[in-house]
C-alpha cells in the first residue's frame, strides 16, 4: 500500500475518534455543570475540559476567561482550533475523499453523509440549547462509521490502519480523560466519598461508555482505585488502555512482518506494561506519573507509526 493512502486512512480514522472523544468530554462536564456545587465555579469546571485537549494556552489567547459557552464553543465549532468537532469532522471527510478507492462505497457514503448532516449544526448557539442531542449525534455517527468499516471493508492493510488510528487516538483520550479526573479534579478529603464526588465519578464513567460495566464487575459503590483500574488495565473493557493495546499490538506485528521496527517494539513494551502491571504498584509509584508518561510514549508510538509506515520515505 502506498504511504499516502495509508496516512489518509489512518489519520481519517483518527480524526473520527477524535470527534467522538471531544463529544463524550463536552458530555459529560455538561453533566457535571448540572450538579449544584457551590464550591465550583464555572471557570473551574470548564477548565478541565480544555486540559483533556491541550488547549488551554490557546483558549486562554483566543477567549480569555473559561465560561460554558466560550469552551463549548472553541471543542465543538471554533475553526481555528485544531482539535474541534468541526475541524475533526472536516478534516475526517477531507481524508476520505483523497482515498475514496481505498475503502468501500458504503464507508465513504457514510462518512460524507455524516459531514453534510454535521452542517445543520453550524451557527446554532450550543451552550443554550441542544448541546446533549449534539454530542449524542457525534457518539452515534462515529459508532456507526466504525460499525460500516467493520462491515465491509476487506481485512486488508487498509482495514488495519483504519484500526490502527482509531485504538491509538481511544487510548490517548482514556488516558487523558483520567489524568484530569484525578489530578485536577480531585476532591478535598472532605468530599471524598460525599454525593458530588459520586456524581462526578459517575460522569467519567458514563463519558467511557463503562458505568454499566463497572456495576457488573464489581457490584459495589463507585470507588477511585476501581475506575482506574477499569479504565488502565481490564482488557474486557473496550475503551481501557490495555484493550486498545490488545488491538494495536497485533495490528502493527501484522503491518511489520518480519522486519525490527521501533514501533512495533514500543507497543509490545506498553502492551507488556498493560498486560502485567498491577494496579497496586500503579499507584504506589504515583497514578499521574503513570499516566503523563503512558500519553508521551503513545504520542512517541504515532510518530513512530508515521515514521515507519506512512510518510515518504517509508519502506
Amino acid at each position: 500500500m502506498l504511504s499516502r493512502t495509508a496516512d489518509h486512512l489512518y489519520w481519517m480514522a483518527r480524526y473520527i475518534e477524535r470527534a467522538e472523544n471531544m463529544a463524550r468530554v463536552l458530555d459529560v462536564t455538561y453533566n457535571m455543570s448540572l450538579v449544584p456545587n457551590a464550591a465550583v465555579s464555572e471557570s473551574a469546571l470548564w477548565l478541565p475540559a480544555l486540559e483533556i485537549s491541550g488547549n488551554v494556552d490557546a483558549y486562554e489567547e483566543e477567549y480569555g476567561e473559561y465560561t460554558a459557552a466560550g469552551v463549548i464553543h472553541y471543542l465543538a465549532m471554533d475553526t481555528g482550533n485544531p482539535s474541534s468537532i468541526y475541524n475533526a469532522l472536516r478534516n475526517a471527510r477531507e481524508n476520505a475523499r483523497a482515498v475514496r478507492v481505498a475503502m468501500t462505497s458504503e464507508t465513504w457514503e457514510n462518512i460524507n453523509a455524516l459531514w453534510l448532516e454535521f452542517t445543520q449544526f453550524i451557527g446554532q448557539d450550543l451552550a443554550k440549547s441542544g448541546l446533549r442531542e449534539f454530542c449524542d449525534w457525534v457518539k452515534a455517527r462515529s459508532h456507526l462509521f466504525r460499525g460500516v468499516c467493520f462491515g465491509t471493508m476487506l481485512r486488508d492493510d487498509a482495514f488495519s490502519f483504519v484500526r490502527l488510528g482509531t485504538f491509538i487516538e481511544r487510548a490517548d483520550n482514556t488516558a487523558r480523560l483520567l489524568d484530569v479526573k484525578y489530578h485536577i479534579l480531585l476532591p478535598s478529603e472532605e468530599e471524598v466519598g460525599g454525593a458530588v464526588d459520586y456524581y462526578e465519578w459517575s460522569a467519567v464513567l458514563r463519558s467511557v461508555s463503562a458505568f454499566q460495566a463497572y456495576q457488573k464487575i464489581f457490584s459495589d459503590t463507585i470507588e477511585p482505585w476501581r475506575v482506574a483500574e477499569l479504565l488502565v488495565l481490564r482488557r474486557d473493557m473496550p475503551r481501557s488502555l490495555h484493550a486498545c493495546f490488545d488491538e494495536i499490538t497485533p495490528i502493527l506485528e501484522q503491518l511489520s512482518g518480519s522486519r525490527h521496527t521501533e514501533c512495533k517494539r514500543l507497543a509490545g513494551e506498553l502492551h507488556a506494561r498493560l498486560r502485567y502491571g498491577k494496579m497496586q504498584h500503579i499507584f504506589q509509584k504515583g497514578l499521574h506519573e503513570f499516566l503523563t508518561d503512558f500519553i508521551d510514549l503513545n504520542n512517541k508510538l504515532g510518530a513512530e507509526v508515521h515514521k515507519t509506515f506512512l510518510s515518504i520515505t517509508a519502506a
